[in-house]
């Protein structure tokens, strides 16, 4: 059983965070332990994109503030397998990438990269200059994962959240989670 840990941040795309504490919820049984960690911006950004802050209101999801480095995942002692900040601002990856960990979310990323466990970066930017992409691979050879908040259209989506969706169950695979979504040749 996986122990996670969700991190938002500030950039654009509060979709993808909701629709992954949404299906990760509903998904409890695939993970033991279920964190997230948001910044004040991101709280923002949720309620000027959502309009709202249903952020409260998950239940079964432990929520720790940005400097609690008490927290379990701030140490390779917690044992925490994969952590997803989603969406991943280029501030955020830079300062990952630079071993900057000036909160729990650097700190929690740090930890994980130097356990050799699974970061998932969804970069939710565009265009990307050179320090992005340096940023990007200096985290990619340290172990973690790049993945943009870049949509696919095979499944021909119809809706803004059947776009996020595409993005979200990408993100779920790379966790190792079973998702029940599109796959490329068998539809």
């Amino acid at each position: 059983m996986q122990k996670i840990v969700i991190a938002v941040t500030g950039a654009s795309g509060s979709i993808y965070a909701r629709l992954l504490l949404d299906k990760l919820v509903l998904m409890k049984d695939q993970w033991q332990t279920l964190a997230c960690v948001m910044t004040d911006n991101a709280r923002t950004v949720w309620q000027t994109e959502l309009g709202n802050d249903s952020y409260n209101n998950y239940s079964g999801i432990r929520f720790y503030d940005k400097k609690d480095f008490n927290a379990p995942f701030a140490s390779g002692s917690g044992q925490f397998n994969t952590m997803i900040i989603v969406p991943c601002s280029v501030g955020t990856m830079g300062r990952i990438a630079t071993g900057i960990s000036n909160d729990l979310i650097t700190r929690a990323a740090d930890v994980i990269l130097k356990e050799r466990r699974k970061l998932i970066c969804v970069v939710r930017e565009t265009p990307y200059n050179l320090v992005h992409i340096r940023n990007m691979e200096t985290i990619t050879l340290a172990g973690g994962i790049i993945c943009p908040a870049t949509p696919s259209f095979y499944s021909r989506p119809t809706t803004v959240e059947e776009v996020a969706a595409t993005v979200v169950d990408r993100i779920l695979d790379l966790a190792g989670l079973t998702v029940k979504t599109y796959r490329w040749g068998l539809e």
